[in-house]
């Protein structure tokens, strides 16, 4: 396994989760989240590995009684991550375009800037349900990809937690009809978070820059 793209790359974790109390998906719900936490932690120290100074945290939190749209921690590391998004209280509706576009803003201003790793970055979205902003989301990736000088340079992976079908359906739109909907590159790479086992993220995270 060629892991030369991962490495020289930052790596951007974003959190998206309704609360408890609002979920899609009520049954249960608590418990795929509380499952979910352990995978999430694998996944940053995964991705620690490639980037050791930490990766950069986003935790949506519009609509909720915070009155924000999102927070944003630098240098998050896993041995830190479950108490930063423990601390944080989710938000009442899947609302990712602002924090998605904010974290493709500073990706292009520190380039602009000379400031990114040499192979780019990787965004990986951890979700629950369906953004009612989709097509928000969609244009912001597509227009993202105009700025792009490789198919490379970044890779978006959704990770959907649960089963909410409209979700899966949007997510899949993503993935396999970005370039056709005006993309310049397909950089968008989804899956379900209970289908990758610990072995295989080092897998995953490849086939978000190489599918």
């Amino acid at each position: 396994m060629d892991t030369n793209l991962l490495q020289n790359r930052d790596y951007t974790l974003i959190i998206a989760r309704t609360a408890d109390e609002f979920a899609p998906n009520p049954p249960h719900f608590s418990e795929r989240w509380n499952a979910a936490l352990e995978s999430i932690v694998m996944l940053a120290q995964t991705c620690e590995t490639f980037d050791p100074d930490g990766i950069t945290l986003y935790v949506a939190c519009q609509g909720n009684e915070r009155d924000c749209e999102f927070l944003q921690y630098e240098n998050v590391t896993s041995g830190s991550l479950l108490s930063v998004i423990k601390d944080n209280y989710p938000p009442r509706k899947v609302q990712i375009q602002t924090v998605l576009k904010a974290a493709l803003d500073s990706y292009f201003t520190r380039k602009t800037a000379g400031q990114t790793q040499p192979n780019g970055e990787m965004l990986v979205i951890l979700l629950d349900g369906e953004p009612e902003d989709r097509m928000a989301v969609a244009r912001t990736i597509r227009e993202a990809t105009h700025q792009m000088d490789s198919d490379e340079e970044l890779g978006i992976s959704f990770l959907q937690i649960g089963d909410n079908a409209i979700a899966t359906g949007f997510l899949t739109a993503l993935d396999e009809n970005l370039q056709e909907a005006g993309a310049a590159f397909d950089i968008v790479h989804t899956r379900h978070l209970e289908t990758i086992q610990p072995e295989s993220i080092t897998q995953f995270l490849l086939n978000t820059l190489n599918e």
